[in-house]
């Protein structure tokens, strides 16, 4: 058995683990557990907010308690607005705190990007333009090369509430010719049951927070899990994870 722990700001798409717990039919269990968010909103501000340090320690019992062999912050807003070295501290701070190695989502879509071969991603997002493009930005810093953005400023639960056409209509909107594979970073969003669908319309890749969060949480345990049924990137070889302590 696998422990995993998933440290989950509010109450969105939380309910998306469950499902990739059990699409991944192996022996890997997901424990997740919430923080505390001072508002639904998507502004820098209160993104900074909901991935500073408070916050993200009042989950750290519980994730120690778990079993957990390693933890994501499971928020990319909450991560990537303190840009590339800010996130890094980030992580590094909750892994030192937990004890266990630890990531975010927002490394998890860099380290995704690389496995699956995506130099050049297109990303679309229910952020307002300036946060996407810190996205963006952040991407940028970390070796992946961003030909398209898409916004569709969006709360949390506004996000939550998205059917499959929902979430189509945001992947068809961001897809770019010359993007190897589109990126969807929003945590909020319902996706482990469309991901296979999402791939065969756009006919590439698709990297969801919820999947890419689940596989690097599997990569800072060296696990592999071929689950074709959560996308391409759950049918590749396995990486190396050479320092649990850091994600870059």
């Amino acid at each position: 058995m696998t422990a995993l722990g998933i440290l989950y700001p509010g109450h969105a798409a939380e309910d998306d683990y469950p499902r990739i717990e059990q699409l991944l039919g192996s022996d890997v269990r997901l424990t997740v557990v919430h923080t505390d968010t001072a508002e639904d909103a998507r502004r820098v501000d209160a993104l900074l907010d909901v991935g500073s340090a408070p916050r993200l320690a009042t989950g750290v019992e519980e994730l120690r308690l778990s079993g957990a062999e390693a933890v994501l912050w499971a928020s990319a807003g909450g991560s990537f607005v303190h840009g590339a070295r800010g996130a890094h501290d980030q992580v590094r701070a909750l892994a030192m705190a937990v004890g266990l190695p630890a990531s975010s989502t927002s490394f998890a879509f860099a380290h995704a990007a690389r496995e699956i071969g995506a130099r050049r991603v297109a990303i679309g997002a229910a952020y307002p333009d300036d946060v996407a493009a810190l996205f963006a930005e952040f991407l940028k810093e970390t070796g992946t090369e961003v030909v398209a953005v898409h916004s569709s400023a969006a709360t949390a639960a506004e996000e939550a509430g998205w059917d499959y056409d929902g979430v189509l209509a945001l992947a068809r909107a961001a897809d770019h010719p010359d993007a190897d594979a589109v990126l969807l970073p929003d945590t909020a969003l319902h996706t482990a049951a469309h991901l296979t669908d999402l791939e065969k319309d756009l006919a590439k890749p698709v990297l969801t927070a919820g999947q890419v969060t689940v596989w690097e949480a599997l990569r800072l345990t060296d696990r592999r899990v071929n689950a074709p049924a959560l996308g391409a990137l759950f049918t590749r070889e396995p990486v190396v994870q050479a320092d649990a302590t850091s994600p870059a």
